[in-house]
């Protein structure tokens, strides 16, 4: 989908994206993928920040990346509620560099599904991250399962039309092919859902 086509579409869903940030099923999944994260994070595809909930605010930064300026007005309000500390930057990450090893921790929720070159953004991870930092990754993906793989490669034309976004990415050989380096991987709902703790290669 052409860019200015998906940030109209987000900046329409921007109400739906704020009902969802008390989603009873993500919140266990996103405290569990934020925790123990302290100093600088690197936050891509901030969204509505709903996120900023379950960060440890008392020694924590924030930057947070959207291509959507509603999701980043949403996503300011969900700051200032949080009392985050938080600087928001309306870029396109896949256009977006910053220096080496200018975050501790890097984090993306549910986001890579709208990337034109998911891959080559994680690639980026491996600069931007700290070698002693982390990556953390919340993503919906394809299924281990044969049925519903097939099931999501069939309808993902359609649903990226209607949603903005890929439902049958393969997230594990994405990570694999930015060679980032995976610790630890737990998956739910027929694995489509991905938690996924890692670490930066060497620059």
């Amino acid at each position: 989908m052409q860019k200015n086509k998906l940030i109209k579409k987000y900046n329409k869903q921007v109400k739906m994206y704020e009902k969802n940030r008390n989603n009873p099923t993500l919140a266990p999944w996103r405290r569990e993928i934020l925790k123990g994260l302290q100093g600088k994070v690197l936050e891509v595809g901030v969204g509505a920040g709903a996120n900023f909930a379950f960060y440890d605010k008392a020694s924590i930064h924030i930057t947070g990346v959207d291509f959507s300026p509603e999701m980043l007005k949403s996503a300011r309000k969900a700051a200032d509620s949080h009392q985050v500390n938080t600087e928001l930057l309306l870029k396109n990450v896949e256009n977006l560099d910053f220096e080496s090893n200018s975050f501790d921790h890097i984090v993306s929720t549910l986001s890579l599904c709208s990337y034109q070159n998911p891959a080559g953004v994680l690639a980026k991870f491996n600069k931007w991250c700290r070698q002693d930092g982390s990556i953390r990754l919340l993503e919906h993906g394809l299924s281990s399962n044969k049925f519903l793989s097939l099931s999501q490669k069939a309808i993902d034309p359609i649903f990226t039309k209607i949603s903005g976004c890929h439902c049958d990415r393969d997230i594990l050989q994405l990570v694999k092919k930015a060679n980032i380096k995976v610790d630890r991987v737990d998956r739910y709902w027929s694995d489509i859902v991905y938690l996924i703790w890692a670490k930066p290669s060497v620059n």
